[in-house]
């Protein structure tokens, strides 16, 4: 997945308005206590931080 994907992908979850700041803004304890923003800066997978971010969110499969 690149990161055009995994930023529309968010923005399809929780809308084009709020995408970066809950990305910027919720600690993840499956990202290692990082925000989604931190872990992608550290170079984590976009596709294994959508995972975090579809449990997380309880979004359905078909989102995955």
């Amino acid at each position: 997945m690149r990161l055009t994907e995994f930023w529309a992908r968010l923005e399809v979850a929780v809308g084009p308005r709020l995408a970066r700041s809950w990305a910027q803004t919720q600690v993840h304890p499956a990202l290692g206590n990082r925000t989604v923003v931190e872990a992608l800066d550290a170079g984590e997978d976009p596709r294994d931080v959508w995972a975090v971010v579809h449990r997380t969110l309880e979004l359905p499969d078909s989102e995955r």
